[in-house]
């Protein structure tokens, strides 16, 4: 009688999984999808736009700074007082010297602290300050 668990044992091969090359490969696939990636800089609220024919899109934007409805100014996710505009504009100014100051500020918001938030960055020595706006199309 032949038994059938000798044979396999005997002609059993040395099996060898080598992930070497896999862990290369993840390592490789994650540097790239890191360097492709490109992330968004956000206020930290949500804010409803107005709209504009005339609207451009700005492709290099360094500083965001968002003012709600409700008169709050938010920075990088953070609520911060109109008397700190000027010191955190003039922080991202000595980052980048060549950076510009976006507004985005909602549509139902007070124009007085719009033009506050506009003024602090001009005097933080901003050279380009826009408010954003949606393009009508």
């Amino acid at each position: 009688m032949l038994n059938i668990s000798a044979a396999r044992r005997a002609n059993k091969q040395n099996l060898e999984l080598n992930i070497a090359p896999l862990i290369d490969m993840v390592f490789i696939l994650l540097i790239f999808f890191l360097v492709t990636t490109s992330f968004v800089k956000e206020t930290g609220v949500d804010i409803s736009r107005p709209a504009a024919s005339t609207a451009v899109s700005k492709t290099k934007t360094t500083i965001l700074l968002g003012v709600t409805k409700n008169g709050t100014i938010h920075l990088d996710h953070r609520e911060i007082d109109i008397r700190a505009v000027r010191a955190n504009v003039e922080r991202a100014l000595a980052e980048n010297p060549e950076g510009n100051v976006v507004i985005v500020a909602d549509k139902e918001s007070l124009t007085g602290l719009v033009i506050s938030v506009m003024d602090a960055c001009k005097l933080a020595g901003a050279q380009q300050v826009s408010i954003a706006a949606n393009r009508v199309q």
